[in-house]
């Protein structure tokens, strides 16, 4: 399935989609989009929402939905539970055979973790908008107010369909494989560190900042650019490829951009957020060896 969708044909998808409801017919497709405005600056994205989102969106909490804060040891953003994760896709309205099309106000890299959750737990056609709002926008396509209160929708999560690697594996991997750093290469350095209680990186990690895989106007590069840049790092098609980042959030998004370069890759989803938090684990400082 496609990874990214266009803003132009998104909206030839809803339009096509809202004229069919309106002589009650049934459209050949059914889009649901999610809008999922989240920073580590301004992690409540619902006045953003309120103000102005892609018509028929449905906001979703990034830190009430999309993690449990239940969970203790597993970093800042735990991955929610099956249960959770299904109570959650059916209060966006998703129902089975849906295309999901998940967008943000950062280059997807709070989307991402949308992207991810849904692959993961089995929804088969998710589609982040390539661009996000900044390309809605720039396309001079319309915005709506207020909030959207979809149908419950019927679909179940059953997780196991992405990869996902746990702090032993992470701290494994680059002795067979690459394991990629998604934060800011500062932090990766040890430079900084504003949330997390050590400063520094996964010993053998690689920095590849999430940053680095959209172009000036926040889309994705291109598939062969996006190859260029892995394969530069080590990775290529074959390669045992990990992600983390702060708190599992943009590595979802290196998975994404590594998917589109046409390599595989595994979450560590408590990323540096657990594993500075771990007794006994070493930490690495300095630029990339």
């Amino acid at each position: 399935m496609p990874i990214l969708i266009q803003h132009d044909e998104l909206f030839d998808r809803l339009t096509a989609e809202r004229f069919a409801a309106d002589r009650g017919t049934t459209a050949a497709t059914r889009t649901v989009v999610l809008d999922v405005r989240w920073s580590l600056a301004e992690p409540d994205g619902t006045a953003a929402y309120w103000d102005g989102h892609i018509p028929g969106a449905v906001y979703v909490d990034l830190d009430r939905q999309l993690a449990d804060h239940d969970v203790v040891g597993e970093g800042r953003h735990p991955l929610p539970s099956e249960a959770a994760f299904t109570e959650a896709m059916r209060s966006w309205g998703i129902r089975e055979g849906d295309t999901v099309v998940v967008t943000d106000d950062l280059g997807n890299q709070s989307a991402a973790r949308a992207w991810w959750l849904l692959r993961h737990a089995g929804v088969a056609d998710v589609r982040m908008l390539d661009g996000a709002l900044a390309a809605w926008r720039a396309a001079g396509h319309p915005l709506d107010r207020g909030w959207v209160s979809p149908e419950p929708g019927d679909v179940t999560a059953h997780f196991g369909g992405m990869p996902v690697i746990d702090a032993d594996t992470a701290a494994a991997l680059p002795g067979g494989g690459v394991l990629f750093d998604a934060r800011a290469a500062e932090r990766y350095r040890g430079e900084v560190e504003p949330i997390d209680p050590r400063a520094g990186h996964i010993p053998g990690a690689r920095s590849a900042p999430s940053s680095g895989n959209l172009d000036a106007s926040g889309r994705f590069l291109p598939a062969d650019a996006l190859r260029e840049r892995f394969a530069a790092l080590g990775a290529e098609p074959g390669t045992a490829v990990g992600a983390y980042c702060g708190s599992g959030v943009t590595a979802a998004h290196a998975v994404a951009a590594l998917a589109i370069a046409g390599i595989d890759a595994a979450l560590f989803p408590g990323s540096w957020s657990q594993w500075s938090r771990e007794d006994g684990r070493p930490v690495a400082t300095g630029p990339d060896a």
